[in-house]
């Protein structure tokens, strides 16, 4: 992305500089967290900040935007017939860091209601799933959807803080520890 602003193009850039916000927050999130400075997302997608906060009228509603396309990938995984909690899992470590700003978004944040939206759909992937797992026998029946969402939480955190290099690995010792304790 380009930190240099571009000409105004007036009301007709609104889309576009949206679009931008939008993918630039998801880098300044990746990188520095949920707390990251929103001059630096301005910055990044080459706007001023009048025009973020267009957008944006805060925080939680640039966040929101941001997060719920990675929401909407795991809807559309808990769509699919066969999807398990490993792909969910698998999911999750793909969108490590973006989920951790996302967790840290919903707890840091959890009395707003745009946020409370976000953590309800999390958790409605993740009773479907945990559902559809149980029936095939793939996890005990002592597993709740809080321990699911304890196990998504603790690995999105832990490979939001590991070494790029070694997270696949860690997603695979994670998921392992997980699948011994989820067994039936």
């Amino acid at each position: 992305m380009s930190s240099k602003p571009r000409a105004n193009r007036g009301p007709s850039a609104g889309p576009d500089n949206r679009r931008s916000l939008v993918a630039a927050a998801r880098e300044v999130f990746s990188e520095t967290g949920f707390l990251a400075p929103l001059s630096s997302v301005a910055r990044r997608a080459g706007v001023g900040q009048g025009s973020l906060y267009r957008h944006f009228p805060d925080r939680i509603s640039l966040a929101v935007a941001v997060f719920d396309d990675n929401i909407l990938r795991l809807e559309s995984l808990a769509a699919e017939p066969d999807a398990t909690l490993d792909d969910l899992f698998d999911r999750v470590a793909e969108q490590a860091i973006g989920s951790a700003a996302l967790i840290d978004m919903i707890t840091s944040t959890r009395h707003d209601p745009r946020a409370e939206h976000l953590g309800t759909r999390v958790v409605a992937v993740v009773d479907a799933m945990l559902a559809r797992d149980r029936a095939r026998g793939l996890v005990g029946a002592h597993v709740t959807t809080d321990d699911v969402m304890l196990s998504v939480t603790m690995l999105a955190v832990v490979l939001s803080r590991t070494d790029p290099d070694d997270r696949a690995a860690v997603a695979v010792r994670a998921r392992a520890l997980f699948r011994a304790a989820f067994d039936g």
